[in-house]
């Protein structure tokens, strides 16, 4: 076969006919079959660019089921690719077909460049929405790449840690190895970068078990924010769903970043971290209707993007897209095509790529028939009965930007979710602002949100920070917000953000107000690792990451963003609680339990699984419950028997505890309650400056507790 180079319009090169299975390019060392569905579309071609970035196209003559296909030989793994499909362009009906606008492949395993924010990426003229633009996106938008799957996995399978044992630290790609003076230079913020053993020796060393990533699909930053010399920092622009971001690879963009990320998740395995992925199928990086052609809307435009439902009025067939992400459009996963690539996508990340889990990002977007949340839709019906996805770590953000979008608590029973009423219940407790029945329901894993349906306190991912917001250094340091450094005159980002100052707004040299900030940061730390439930830690706030009071930091590629490394502005004392909490957790099954608490005993005669103390020292009241001056209670955790049984039916024993969490502004006695069960346990946690770990305390004394503190007691 000799391949024509184009060069003007209409001149091809022969093409094999192929097959319509699977989408997207399968290479083999004797052909490469390519597949892209375009329904509506009236001509397709595949166009390959060689090393110097000509272009040959071949015209796809086949096509099967609205998939156009072709095979060729001789194509190499690094080959670049992407098509052009001609049809209608009629955007008042949802066509937008324009075979001048480059397309990246929805199946593409890799990505090759960028966009560039300038006319030819769109389809449409600037300021004529209705007129076709006829200038060529080529050299303005990326390619997909072709592929060599193969990879020695040396056996690695999934993890498969049980949710009760699971702790998540959340973290960015880059961000966390940018600046990390032990990693070689040139693989810092890569995917190698994340196997160094400087990273996976310290998460181990931590306590973490599951490293869930901000968004490593391939994503491209939004117009408005190149315009404005920013980019999108975080990643939730996803626009090739296979493929992983390449701006993350030390291995270029021609494939390698594939085996990289692969090595990557290898290397965190052998440690017992598993690999979670924040996947964003919610909307894609084409924005609304105005937005750029990169991809899905070149092929598929009416089918992939959720509508409007049709109105009478405006002649059945409305163009507006129904936006409940804020993103500018909403992926319509009820469309059979668009639901196909959701769930080929995640069983390829799975099955090939090795990842544990997922968090879905603004679910509630994708449970959608009509307008409606809908837990019957047929992407949750489809996951449930899926025997790859339903056995992975499947988190769900339970929200969308829309009111009735809001489900906490009400996801299918084999999902979890981030549970933004722990995180703004313990804010509001260490600022002294919460009621104390409310804290003790999240402390023991939020009962009210998921035990009427069966499941358990592992449904719960407690949080106290997360990437979108404060960290907790922010948080104990700053009133208000300042994304001044945004470019939005700071109107972005919350303003609910439950912060306490201390005294002073942002960073400040007086001793007396570093000192309490350190203490609530360590507080609000352990309080999150001794909950019942997951807890989820957010990157560098175990050692006072800061980013200026700026909590919307999502376009902050810089040092606002990146977890400093170095020990002069780090709060290492927060380190050593956070990893000496969540070692308590590990070793003491008291402090991870299955089933829920009951308050009554285990076995006849003995101690009461569970008993909130007033400070008083007795079980505390509904008077108790109700006195809004309250500001301290008191946890105790029996361990003599636990109520879940041993892995063959055994009873199970666990050391006994009690937790103190004092949120007032001054000093408190505290009694030890005089019982027959605990008489003598010692001190194994305290961000009392007053109260050393190891000291022994007796059944019918008392502790003083400074202000602001925690004290977790161990029975001996």
């Amino acid at each position: 076969m000799s391949p024509v180079t184009w060069r003007t319009l209409g001149e091809t090169a022969p093409i094999w006919p192929g097959r319509e299975w699977p989408l997207g390019a399968t290479w083999t060392p004797e052909r490469t079959n390519f597949a892209v569905y375009a329904p509506n579309a009236t001509s397709a071609q595949l166009c390959l660019f060689d090393e110097d970035d000509r272009e040959t196209r071949y015209e796809l003559t086949e096509q099967t089921l609205g998939i156009w296909h072709g095979a060729l030989p001789d194509i190499r793994p690094g080959q670049r690719y992407g098509y052009r499909v001609d049809g209608p362009w009629d955007p008042k009906n949802g066509y937008r077909f324009n075979p001048h606008k480059l397309l990246l492949d929805p199946y593409g395993l890799a990505t090759s460049g960028t966009i560039i924010a300038e006319q030819p990426i769109y389809g449409a003229r600037e300021g004529e929405p209705a007129v076709r633009d006829l200038t060529d996106s080529s050299g303005y938008t990326a390619r997909s790449v072709v592929v060599d799957p193969s990879f020695d996995w040396e056996g690695d399978e999934l993890l498969v840690t049980r949710w009760r044992e699971t702790v998540i630290y959340e973290l960015h790609v880059k961000g966390f190895t940018k600046l990390h003076d032990r990693i070689p230079e040139e693989l810092r913020g890569t995917y190698a970068g994340l196997a160094h053993p400087a990273v996976t020796s310290y998460l181990r060393d931590l306590g973490v078990t599951a490293v869930e990533l901000l968004p490593v699909q391939q994503f491209f930053s939004e117009p408005a924010l190149l315009d404005r010399g920013l980019t999108n920092y975080w990643g939730y622009n996803t626009i090739s769903y296979f493929a992983p971001d390449a701006s993350y690879s030390s291995s270029g963009d021609r494939g390698g970043q594939v085996a990289e990320f692969k090595n990557m998740v290898k290397a965190l395995h052998r440690e017992g971290i598993e690999v979670i992925l924040d996947v964003v199928y919610n909307h894609t990086a084409e924005a609304g209707p105005d937005g750029p052609t990169l991809s899905f809307r070149g092929l598929d435009d009416r089918g992939f993007y959720k509508r409007v439902l049709p109105d009478p009025a405006h002649g059945g067939f409305d163009d507006r897209y129904w936006d409940v992400t804020g993103c500018g459009n909403t992926v319509d996963a009820w469309n059979p095509l668009a639901l196909r690539l959701i769930l080929d996508s995640l069983r390829y990340w799975v099955t090939e790529m090795h990842v544990d889990g997922f968090r879905f990002d603004l679910m509630s977007a994708l449970t959608r028939t009509g307008y409606d949340v809908d837990f019957n839709c047929a992407l949750l019906i489809a996951i449930d009965q899926d025997p790859i996805l339903r056995h992975v770590k499947l988190i769900a953000e339970p929200w969308d930007v829309s009111m009735d979008g809001y489900l906490v608590g009400r996801m299918p029973p084999q999902w979890a979710e981030w549970n933004d009423q722990y995180r703004d219940t313990i804010r509001d407790f260490w600022r002294g602002n919460a009621p104390i029945h409310a804290v003790a329901t999240r402390l023991a894993g939020s009962s009210d949100l998921y035990a009427d349906d069966g499941r358990t306190a592992s449904n719960s991912i407690n949080f106290i920070t997360a990437h979108d917001g404060f960290t907790v250094r922010d948080l104990v340091s700053y009133d208000h917000k300042h994304n001044e450094a945004n470019g939005e005159d700071n109107r972005d980002g919350t303003d609910n953000n439950r912060s306490w100052n201390h005294g002073a707004e942002g960073e400040t040299d007086d001793p007396g107000i570093v000192a309490l900030r350190r203490r609530q940061a360590a507080n609000l730390m352990a309080t999150l690792c001794l909950s019942n439930g997951v807890p989820m830690l957010t990157a560098g706030d175990e050692r006072g990451r800061t980013q200026g009071g700026n909590n919307n930091a999502y376009c902050q590629d810089n040092e606002i963003s990146w977890l400093d490394w170095g020990a002069d502005n780090a709060w290492l004392d927060v380190y050593e609680v956070t990893k000496a909490a969540l070692r308590l957790r590990r070793e003491h099954p008291a402090l991870r339990q299955r089933h829920w608490f009951e308050g009554r005993p285990t076995i006849a005669a003995g101690p009461r699984d569970l008993v909130w103390l007033h400070p008083a020292g007795r079980p505390m009241t509904d008077g108790d419950w109700g006195d809004a001056g309250l500001k301290a209670v008191g946890m105790f955790v029996s361990g003599r028997p636990l109520r879940e049984p041993g892995p063959q039916g055994q009873q199970m024993l666990d050391a006994s505890f009690l937790l103190w969490f004092n949120a007032h502004d001054h000093a408190i006695d505290v009694a030890l309650p005089e019982n027959e069960w605990v008489r003598v346990g010692e001190v194994v946690l305290s961000t009392d400056p007053d109260i050393a770990e190891g000291a022994r305390v007796e059944a019918g004394t008392s502790m003083r507790l400074d202000a602001h503190t925690v004290v977790v007691v161990r029975s001996i």
